[in-house]
């Protein structure tokens, strides 16, 4: 089992164990015991087998019907099926599992396998929320501040969204970032975008560690900071956050050059050549590959020949923890 696969399989863990929000928890303790095989299996990447002893208890287990929403939705040993997904989590949220009645609200909100129906995809919302799904509530807010399945009221949208933030939910607060970044369904204010990613950012959220480092680098949304800039775009790197590995590489080479000898600290050449080469490894615009190759060939010209075997096997040991994975379960 890869590093990344038990991640996934943590993820999936962490969400069923939203279980113990539903309001009979002894019911969900129950239903949990009698899916362990199955867990295991998923656990063990299995997903033959696993999806197997899911669907055995299917019938009558909410927590079977969501697992199996997951495997349609995410592609897990098969193609993804939005519409399956959509017809498990319809199954299992009428049976009060939170996390079932958020997916089942995206899927009235986007039409999955039905017609739209935004007052519908609200009431699920918000069942969610109730439940503690706090995201759900600023998923309820996005039908009205983008207006597409509810009448546009961006004010109230934006306050659902709010408070769905305030309960500590890192979705929440990104996507209320990515709102006023954007300016397009609210008015531009990069100061609050700023903000919200920041508290997003703290919560491990690499997206939003990124945005974050970007908006620093240039002076969004306030002065720039150009070591805080570096320290979230390396953290969102070192996670395997591939458009952070660029910006990274940049901001060393264009760190400030040793007193005593005018070039670069060892250190930083170092860093410049790790992540020059990851985002090598991923890139495929011309014009950053173009970049790359200009960096690439700046530190090699200076930096001995003889790191580089060590730094190209970190290398290949960081894009080999955070390689992506196929819908079969496969890198």
């Amino acid at each position: 089992m890869t590093k990344m696969n038990m991640t996934k399989v943590h993820n999936v863990f962490a969400i069923l164990l939203l279980l113990a929000l539903t309001p009979n928890a002894l019911a969900g303790k129950r239903l949990d015991a009698e899916l362990q095989p199955a867990q295991q299996a998923l656990a063990a990447g299995d997903y033959k087998k696993a999806y197997v002893l899911y669907a055995r208890h299917a019938a009558k287990n909410p927590l079977a019907q969501f697992t199996l929403g997951l495997f349609h939705r995410e592609g897990w040993g098969r193609s993804a099926d939005p519409v399956a997904a959509c017809g498990w989590f319809d199954k299992a949220a009428h049976k009060d599992i939170p996390a079932a009645q958020q997916f089942f609200g995206d899927c009235l909100a986007n039409g999955i396998g039905r017609a739209v129906d935004g007052k519908a995809a609200e009431a699920w919302y918000r069942k969610a929320a109730a439940n503690g799904i706090a995201y759900a509530l600023c998923s309820a807010g996005g039908l009205y501040v983008e207006g597409k399945v509810m009448d546009k009221d961006s004010r109230h949208g934006l306050e659902l969204c709010v408070q769905a933030a305030q309960s500590d939910s890192p979705p929440a607060m990104l996507k209320l970032a990515d709102y006023y970044r954007a300016g397009t369904d609210v008015p531009q204010d990069m100061a609050a975008a700023r903000r919200w990613y920041k508290m997003a950012a703290e919560r491990r959220v690499r997206e939003a560690q990124y945005r974050l480092g970007v908006m620093l680098a240039e002076g969004q949304g306030g002065a720039p900071d150009l070591n805080a800039a570096l320290f979230w775009l390396e953290t969102a790197a070192s996670e395997g956050y591939a458009p952070a590995y660029l910006p990274v590489a940049t901001l060393y080479a264009n760190a400030e050059v040793s007193p005593e000898t005018g070039a670069l600290k060892p250190e930083h050449l170092a860093k410049i050549y790790l992540w020059n080469n990851a985002a090598k490894a991923s890139a495929t615009d011309p014009v950053q590959l173009a970049e790359i190759d200009r960096i690439g060939s700046a530190v090699l010209s200076v930096m001995p020949e003889s790191w580089r075997p060590d730094l190209d096997r970190k290398v290949a040991e960081h894009l080999a923890r955070y390689a992506p994975i196929d819908p079969a379960g496969k890198r």
